[in-house]
């Protein structure tokens, strides 16, 4: 259970910002917008700035995929797993790459999924990563906008399943 209610499924208020979730959703509310919604001011940002994240920087979609799972397995937020793993493999992961993040291994991988399995995971974990971490990753990505957006979009990722733990936020289909 979450440590505060979830709103209802079929939520109509603000309805402008009702519709334009469940618009970016396919027509549903997730649990994390059941919770978020409680706070519209931070659900409207909330939505703009994680969206343009997954759909305006110049990062790879496998590798930024890549690098949310890693957070979300160093962090233990498994809805965040849950949403981003199925991503992940649309995004065009390999089965390598999947159970490298699953499994915390990614000593079958190249150096570039390495670096940000690497990079991800430290930031999650320590907040800032060790110096040979960060050379490796920006090496990897080869640029300072793609090193940026990155680190913009683990930091992001950090936050979510920091509020996906502290509210306790349950799969769907757990519920």
């Amino acid at each position: 259970m979450p440590t505060i209610p979830y709103l209802p499924l079929d939520l109509a208020e603000p309805a402008e910002l009702v519709a334009s979730v469940r618009a970016r959703r396919g027509g549903r509310l997730l649990n994390l917008d059941r919770i978020l919604l409680h706070s519209p001011v931070f659900t409207e940002g909330w939505g703009a700035f994680m969206g343009r994240l997954r759909t305006a920087t110049s990062l790879s979609p496998r590798l930024r995929e890549l690098a949310i799972c890693a957070v979300a397995v160093e962090t233990r937020a498994d809805y965040e797993l849950f949403q981003h793993l199925p991503e992940l493999i649309a995004a065009g992961a390999s089965a390598a790459e999947v159970a490298a993040v699953q499994f915390r291994d990614s000593s079958a991988l190249g150096a570039t999924e390495q670096a940000i399995i690497a990079l991800a995971t430290e930031i999650a974990r320590d907040h800032k990563p060790a110096p040979a971490t960060f050379a490796a990753a920006r090496a990897a990505l080869g640029s300072d906008r793609a090193m940026v957006e990155m680190v913009g979009t683990i930091a992001a990722y950090a936050m979510v399943s920091r509020i996906l733990l502290t509210f306790d936020i349950e799969p769907e289909t757990a519920g």
